[in-house]
């Protein structure tokens, strides 16, 4: 008889580094939380892109997420699907949120350090390879220090 205790239900339901990968290329939503000045979370919805390695958000820079990360970049980010208990799947994230870019994205032409999440983000929301800034919103790069998944399909 093995001495090894179980696995814990959270493990088995953990998606692995690909399912991660996958969800977060293929959900559209995500929802942003930060720190306001008086302590207080503040969340939103955002659209998003995930290059395998960080989360990267266009953010108005005139909102109170840019305003609450300018003072305190820890951030949080879910992203989560399903409707039913037994489809219920997503992807925690949090760490440090950090501009990058030009400060609003104007169209100024191409740079080099955007060129990837700005293709990303054309081709997920618009269905083109062509990025146009609008001149309201900038770059914030999510570093995550920390990703939790779950995925309720995987409970036997």
């Amino acid at each position: 008889m093995s001495s090894m205790r179980p696995q814990r239900r959270r493990r088995r339901i953990a998606m692995t580094p690909a399912e991660v990968d996958a969800f977060l290329a293929a959900e559209h939503t995500c929802r942003v939380a930060t720190t306001g000045a008086d302590g207080r979370p503040h969340v939103a919805p955002l659209w998003f892109v995930w290059d395998g390695g960080a989360l990267w958000l266009s953010s108005t820079v005139h909102s109170q997420r840019w305003t609450d990360l300018s003072r305190d970049p820890r951030i949080a980010v879910v992203v989560d699907a399903g409707e039913r208990y037994d489809e219920l799947r997503g992807v925690e994230l949090a760490g440090t949120a950090t501009p990058v870019g030009p400060v609003p994205r104007e169209d100024s032409g191409p740079v080099p350090e955007l060129a990837g999440p700005e293709l990303l983000f054309a081709r997920k929301y618009a269905g083109t390879d062509t990025f146009t800034p609008d001149g309201r919103h900038a770059w914030l790069r999510i570093d995550p220090d920390k990703i939790i998944s779950w995925d309720f399909r995987k409970i036997p």
